[in-house]
C-alpha cells in the first residue's frame, strides 16, 4: 500500500502543478489580490489556484476510491465543491459575512449530520449534542485555516506534515480508508502547488482553496478522532488552533472586529518583528513535524501516560514557538 500512496501523492502533485499553471493567467487578469495594510504581500498577485489543489485532490481520491472500491461520503464531496464555490465568489467578489458563514455551516453540516450515527467521541454525551458541537468546531476550523493563509507557504507548511501524518497513520491502520485518500491526495496536490506559492509567491490558494482544504483537513481530522484518537487529531493541527483561537480573544478583548480583516496573528506578527519569511514557515513546518511525531507517539503507547506527556510537550512547543514569533527578532 505504500507504492500506491507514492503514486497518488505524486499524482495529485503533478495535477496541481498543472492547473495551476493554466489558470494563473486567467486568476492574473480576473482575481487579483492588491496590497493593503493588512497584506503579507507587496505587489499584486492572483489568488484562486486553490482551484487547482482542491480539483486534483477529490480527482486523485476519487479515482483511487473507485479502483480499491471505497466509497467517499457524496456528501463530503459536494459540501467541498460548494463551499469552494463560495469561496471563488468571495476571492472575485466580496460576500457579506453572514452570507459566507451561513453557506459555510450548511456545507459543515451536511457533512456531519450524515455520518453514520455511531461515529462518536464522546458516546455519554446525546448524540445531538455531540454533533452540534462538531458542526461548531467545524466551522471554527474551516474559518481559521481560511485566517491563517496569510503567508506565503503558510498552508503548505501546515497541510503538509499534517496530511502526510494521516496518511502514516492510514497505513497503520488508525484512520479509516476514505479518510487516508484524502489526506494522501490533499499531499500531493499542495506539494505542487508550494512552488507557485513560495516567497514571493506568484499565486495565492484563495479562499477558494483555503476554505475546502479547511473542510476536507477537519473532517478527516475528525474520522481521526472518530476512530478512537480524539487526543492525536487534536494535537496534530494544535498550532493553527492555538495562533487563531488565542488571537481571536485577543480581538474580543480589545473590542476589535474580529471579523474584518487583520495583522494580528502570532505569524504576522513574526515578520513584524524581524523574521523573514522562510523562517517563520520554516519553524511551523518543523513544529508541525514534531506534532505528528507527537500524535504517532499517543497511538503507538496507547496509554493515558504517554498522552498526558505527548499533549504536555506539544503544548510547550507550541507556547515557545508563539512566544518566539511576539519577540522582536527572535533569538
Amino acid at each position: 500500500m505504500v507504492v500506491p500512496s507514492l503514486l497518488a501523492v505524486a499524482i495529485a502533485a503533478l495535477m496541481s502543478a498543472l492547473i495551476t499553471w493554466i489558470s494563473r493567467p486567467l486568476l492574473q487578469r480576473y482575481a487579483l489580490a492588491r496590497p493593503n495594510a493588512r497584506s503579507s504581500h507587496r505587489i499584486p498577485t492572483p489568488q484562486g489556484a486553490g482551484i487547482a489543489v482542491i480539483a486534483a485532490t477529490l480527482v486523485v481520491a476519487s479515482a483511487w476510491a473507485a479502483w480499491v472500491n471505497v466509497a467517499i461520503p457524496p456528501a463530503l464531496v459536494i459540501a467541498t465543491v460548494v463551499i469552494a464555490l463560495v469561496g471563488f465568489a468571495d476571492d472575485v467578489v466580496s460576500l457579506p459575512v453572514l452570507v459566507r458563514l451561513v453557506l459555510q455551516a450548511a456545507c459543515v453540516g451536511a457533512v456531519v449530520v450524515t455520518a453514520p450515527d455511531d461515529a462518536r467521541i464522546v458516546p455519554t454525551l446525546p448524540l445531538v449534542l455531540e454533533r452540534g458541537l462538531i458542526v461548531l468546531a467545524g466551522i471554527w476550523y474551516v474559518n481559521l485555516v481560511n485566517f491563517m493563509d496569510g503567508l506565503d507557504l503558510m498552508t503548505a507548511a501546515e497541510v503538509v506534515p499534517v496530511t502526510a501524518a494521516l496518511l502514516l497513520f492510514g497505513l497503520l491502520g488508525e484512520l479509516s480508508w476514505p479518510a487516508m485518500l484524502i489526506a494522501t491526495a490533499l499531499c500531493g496536490a499542495m506539494l505542487g502547488f508550494a512552488p507557485f506559492n513560495k516567497p514571493v509567491a506568484k499565486v495565492f490558494l484563495g479562499d477558494v482553496g483555503s476554505l475546502p482544504i479547511g473542510l476536507l483537513l477537519g473532517w478527516c481530522l475528525l474520522e481521526l478522532a472518530w476512530r478512537g484518537q480524539p487526543a492525536a487529531a487534536l494535537l496534530l493541527p494544535a498550532y493553527y488552533l492555538a495562533d487563531s483561537t488565542i488571537t481571536l480573544f485577543r480581538r474580543i478583548a480589545r473590542r476589535e472586529p474580529f471579523w474584518s480583516a487583520h495583522r494580528s496573528h502570532f505569524y504576522q506578527g513574526a515578520t513584524d518583528n524581524g523574521f523573514t519569511v522562510p523562517r517563520v514557515v520554516g519553524e511551523v513546518f518543523a513544529l508541525n513535524f514534531l506534532l505528528g511525531l507527537l500524535a504517532l507517539g499517543i497511538i503507538s503507547a496507547g496509554s493515558a501516560a504517554a498522552t498526558s506527556l505527548a499533549l504536555l510537550a506539544g503544548a510547550i512547543a507550541i507556547g515557545f514557538i508563539l512566544w518566539r514569533f511576539s519577540r522582536h527578532q527572535g533569538f
